[in-house]
């Protein structure tokens, strides 16, 4: 008989990088429909294409494909009118000559073919923020340095590009941000007003504009699209926000934007009329940041996040806000609630605000009322949620949801909890195996819990292998689906896969989180061991056959159990932090970092310095482009695994992978297949005595 795992596409790696995806969702003005960014691989099998779906918000119906195109297309948003805009390299017919950067384009609301109404020489990097009552946009794009408009823009780019320069000149820190070179360039927010689109295709010539004649002045920008206007006109990176949104008559901009502060920066919340570019201070704090800025039904309110900084001492609470549209009357909402909003936006009547947040091993969608009264849990399933929208007309919302056992895909919720499952063209993939919770208590009472996944036919006559996997983050929760990280992909090769949320996991209180803080290898470390026992204990699960891995904090943690323990069979530390006193200075945002640590807890919770301990054969899986935990953390493990433990002629038991092209998660689907195909064989060898099977693509 065939079982549900032999069925399933997480038993071949092929089939499960095939598996198309909703990356995102936008509901339209009316709430009659939802826009899907869906993801399907490439004919080549190195890539993803995106394209646009759409959907009725109601639940009924089949999906309608909007979009194709080679580049594919992402960052959907809907102007005030109803009209869908997104981001996409594709091709401008247009244009003279195309910049071969991604523009913003517009699909009308009554039908027809999309159209460019961006032609930036450095292209779009998104849709920043759109005006429910309006048809004027905020766009995210960068700007040289030197630039004065977008003109000089276009006349510098071509320089540099012509001469194949690719240096850049640092004035500032950072100078890189997870996988991403910063500069020449720096962020800029421009405003776009798209009523005027149809008065600007009158224009018959780019001489309509008045540009300038002479023979070295630079190509004016197209006088056939509105021209952007720049609101974040300064110098250095104030660009980079933490979040903006529009007034629904789309003349005030509210933003989170940064200030510099030597090597760090913090978020100031800040008004900007778009007509007159005004920028007006609303709240700035020394040590505080403001984020996620989000503005009332009515125009009256804005809503936001405060944080102060964390120290060694402790972490800082993540308080919720509201004010006045100009700053007036602030005040905090949802005292003593110690759950950090992911996301906030107003409820329909105004009332009160609609947020998600990590909390106990699910993201649920809650109700803040602005009275005072407690909050209100919306959603009370196995899931987490994101892409919230609210629908104005009935107060429904409509959002994205996702488990361990199915991915993201949409859903209507109604105002008493309710949750309709929206049409989508992606088909869930069966999941093999089934999902249970366990929990246990910690050296000092504390709660711990776990997400436990268990292949098919583990039983006390047949117990499965333990996989001990460990998030990254630190600050962070196993409560959502991954499509980097699946665990399914071990259980459809019999593996138990542990997923617990050890001290410094977020969705169980600031306590919780302070139990591990400056103190990476003491309770997140004792905790892991605890929750690993608990399921040790279970007589479907054989405690003689474990193993550990994890990626960035999860990686640090594999590091550190490798150091400290003999118990698990095999270790497997991706993109791992392996000296606290190197990453910290070399990490992407130093800053940060240094300033939760004490000098004293770097050096009592650095895992190099436990190297001779390590007797668990381990692992080791990195690439060059990961600037959040440089590569020269896990050549220093694996220099210092070979010091100390390979053989005279130079063999180890111990592995590296590395991938020179490749980030924090190692994106490119046919890389993610060799990552599996070489943790699985490794996990086989050590776990299962099978010989080693080097993957054929490693050659």
């Amino acid at each position: 008989m065939t079982t549900q795992s032999e069925l399933s596409p997480f038993s071949t790696l092929d089939d499960y990088i095939a598996l198309p995806r909703v990356e995102g969702l936008a509901l339209s003005p009316d709430g009659r429909r939802v826009v899907l960014t869906v993801a399907t691989l490439s004919r080549d099998r190195t890539s993803y294409d995106r394209a646009l779906w759409s959907a009725a918000a109601d639940g009924s119906g089949v999906p309608t494909r909007l979009t194709r195109s080679a580049k594919g297309e992402s960052g959907v948003a809907f102007t005030g009118s109803g009209d869908i805009l997104f981001v996409s390299g594709r091709p401008d017919a247009d244009a003279e000559k195309d910049t071969e950067a991604a523009q913003l384009w517009l699909l009308p609301a009554g039908g027809g073919e999309a159209r460019a109404v961006t032609r930036l020489a450095g292209g779009v990097s998104g849709i920043a923020a759109t005006a429910a009552r309006s048809d004027t946009i905020v766009i995210a794009a960068n700007l040289l340095v030197s630039a004065a408009d977008l003109e000089a823009d276009a006349t510098a780019r071509g320089l540099r590009k012509d001469k194949k320069v690719a240096a850049i000149l640092h004035e500032s820190y950072p100078v890189r941000y997870w996988d991403e070179d910063l500069g020449p360039a720096e962020p800029h927010l421009f405003s776009l007003d798209l009523s005027a689109l149809e008065d600007v295709l009158a224009a018959t010539a780019p001489d309509a504009a008045g540009s300038d004649k002479r023979a070295d002045a630079p190509a004016p920008y197209p006088a056939d699209l509105p021209r952007p206007r720049d609101l974040t006109p300064g110098p250095g990176r104030s660009g980079d926000t933490a979040g903006q949104a529009l007034t629904p008559d789309g003349r005030t901009l509210i933003a989170a934007l940064r200030a510099q502060e030597q090597r760090s920066g913090r978020a100031v919340l800040v008004s900007i009329d778009l007509e007159t570019g005004v920028q007006t201070v609303l709240f700035d704090e020394e040590h505080v940041d403001f984020a996620a800025p989000a503005v009332s039904h009515d125009g009256s309110r804005l809503a936001f996040v405060r944080a102060e900084d964390s120290t060694p001492d402790g972490p800082a609470d993540q308080e919720l806000w509201v004010a006045d549209i100009d700053g007036g009357r602030p005040r905090r909402v949802a005292v003593g609630w110690d759950r950090w909003a992911s996301s906030l936006v107003f409820d329909a009547d105004d009332r009160s605000l609609i947020v998600t947040a990590d909390h106990d091993g699910r993201g649920p969608v809650f109700r803040v009322p602005l009275d005072g009264s407690a909050v209100q849990q919306v959603t009370t399933d196995q899931f987490s949620y994101t892409d919230v929208a609210v629908d104005a007309a009935t107060g429904d919302l409509v959002a994205l949801r996702s488990s361990w056992l199915a991915p993201s895909h949409p859903v209507r919720i109604g105002r008493s909890g309710e949750v309709t499952v929206l049409a989508t063209p992606t088909t869930p993939p069966p999941a093999p195996g089934r999902v249970t919770e366990i929990e246990t208590r910690a050296e000092d009472g504390a709660r711990v819990r776990a997400w436990l996944l268990l292949p098919d036919g583990a039983s006390a006559e047949h117990p499965a292998p333990l996989l001990l996997w460990i998030h990254g983050g630190p600050l962070n929760s196993w409560n959502a689906w991954s499509w980097r990280w699946s665990p399914l992909l071990a259980v459809a090769r019999g593996y138990a896969v542990l997923l617990p949320d050890p001290a410094l996991s977020t969705g169980y209180g600031l306590e919780f989180i302070a139990r591990g803080w400056d103190a990476w290898g003491a309770k997140p470390y004792t905790d892991l061991l605890a929750i690993t026992d608990a399921a040790e204990a279970r007589a479907d699960i054989d405690g003689t056959k474990t193993a550990a891995m994890g990626g960035s904090f999860g990686g640090y943690m594999a590091n550190w159990i490798a150091g400290h323990t003999d118990r698990f069979r095999a270790i497997v530390s991706h993109a791992s932090v392996w000296a606290l006193d190197q990453f910290n200075g070399t990490t992407d945002s130093s800053h940060y970092w240094q300033q939760i640590s004490s000098a004293q807890g770097m050096i009592d919770n650095s895992p190099h310095h436990s190297v001779r301990d390590i007797v668990t054969p381990m692992l080791v899986i990195h690439g060059d482009n990961d600037y959040r935990v440089p590569i020269g953390e896990s050549l220093r493990l694996w220099s210092e695994l070979a010091e100390h433990h390979a053989e005279p002629d130079g063999s180890t038991r111990h592995k590296f992978l590395y991938f020179p092209d490749e980030n924090h998660w190692v994106l490119k689907p046919q890389h993610a297949v060799v990552w599996y195909e070489t943790v699985f064989a490794f996990l086989d060898q050590h776990v299962h005595g099978a010989a080693w099977k080097r993957p054929e693509l490693l050659g």
